[in-house]
């Protein structure tokens, strides 16, 4: 039986897919997950039409005047039933005469309530001849770019981008080194680097699917703007796996338990979910910590996906964040190679 001439860093590379491609729960996390939660909140923030409310009025003169406000559903009632259809919540809030003036009852903790008495109030007034001073208009941007699920699956591909990296190199490395497998392997002829390496060519190939399919859902489904190259975002998400492999490899460089590196993965990656601006914008936080945020590598790979997918940003344009995600490759993997131990 002749043996396939294949390099060792290549036979290495095919054992990480088979381990991968072994594990049910790592293909669910890593491809159907993030599509699920794109899935997910793409629908519960969704673009809608502005809500109409819906109020009570008294009188047929109040009812007319009322209609007037396309924002309101105008319902006239009784005023015994009125006031039972607004501790129900059926209505927002009731309209209606007293003492030659119109009285708005509503619940002021409510915001549709205080929403109501806005609209109602400036139909009346309309109604009865006020002219507004200055003239204004209305222009109403629906823009693909502009809305929440645009800005949130770069934040997604970014966070898959990591989590990948780090969660499934972490867990292989050090169960590798719990199981006495790189005792065995460190035995043979191998090059060290070939058995790191070969994490982070893995990672590459895996990256087309990752980020293909969250991409192509993104654009299929709710159709998520890419206003620059897909070469400019294949190399921003190669240099971002990079990034993050490397990182990984650094992690699992010493423990030799899983929970060890399970609670060192977290303790890394907690911090970027909250501050690296996934699900909501990091200019939210303090300018005092801007520098630390903008230093992370889950930060820059998102700041470069939104640029290059939502402004259409070169990869020049985007030198600064590219540069973040280079140092944080050379710094990890030279450290991981100093400091792993393979037994």
């Amino acid at each position: 039986m002749s043996s396939r001439p294949y390099h060792p860093i290549l036979e290495l590379t095919f054992m990480r897919f088979r381990e991968y491609l072994r594990e049910p729960e790592a293909l669910f996390w890593a491809f159907i997950f993030p599509t699920l939660l794109a899935a997910g909140l793409g629908l519960a923030f969704r673009n809608k039409p502005a809500e109409v409310l819906t109020i009570g009025a008294v009188t047929p003169q109040l009812v007319a005047q009322l209609k007037q406000e396309r924002l309101l559903d105008v319902r006239e009632y009784s005023e015994a039933d009125a006031r039972k259809a607004l501790r129900e919540g059926r209505v927002a809030l009731v309209a209606l005469p007293q003492d030659n003036k119109v009285v708005y009852q509503y619940d002021d903790t409510n915001p549709e309530g205080r929403t109501a008495r806005i609209l109602a109030d400036r139909a009346v007034q309309r109604a009865a001849g006020r002219t507004d001073p200055v003239a204004t208009g209305d222009v109403y941007l629906r823009e693909a770019g502009s809305r929440y699920i645009d800005f949130l699956v770069p934040g997604l591909i970014g966070m898959n981008l990591m989590g990948n990296a780090i969660w499934s190199i972490g867990f292989a490395i050090v169960d590798a080194r719990r199981k006495k497998l790189m005792k065995r392997l460190v035995a043979t002829p191998m090059p060290r680097h070939y058995y790191l390496l070969s994490f982070v060519f893995s990672r590459l190939v895996l990256l087309v699917v990752e980020v293909g399919l969250l991409l192509a859902f993104g654009v299929w489904i709710f159709g998520v703007p890419i206003r620059s190259s897909l070469a400019d975002i294949a190399v921003l998400c190669v240099f971002g796996s990079l990034a993050f492999a490397a990182i990984g490899l650094l992690i699992a460089a010493r423990p030799r338990t899983i929970e060890g590196v399970s609670g060192l993965m977290n303790l890394t990656m907690l911090p970027m979910w909250v501050l690296s601006g996934v699900f909501f914008s990091s200019q939210r936080f303090p300018d005092a910590i801007q520098p630390v945020i903008k230093a992370l590598p889950l930060t820059a790979a998102i700041d470069a996906l939104r640029g290059s997918m939502l402004q259409g940003a070169s990869l020049a344009g985007l030198a600064p964040q590219i540069g973040v995600l280079s140092l944080w490759l050379v710094v990890s993997f030279v450290l991981a190679l100093r400091l792993f131990r393979w037994r």
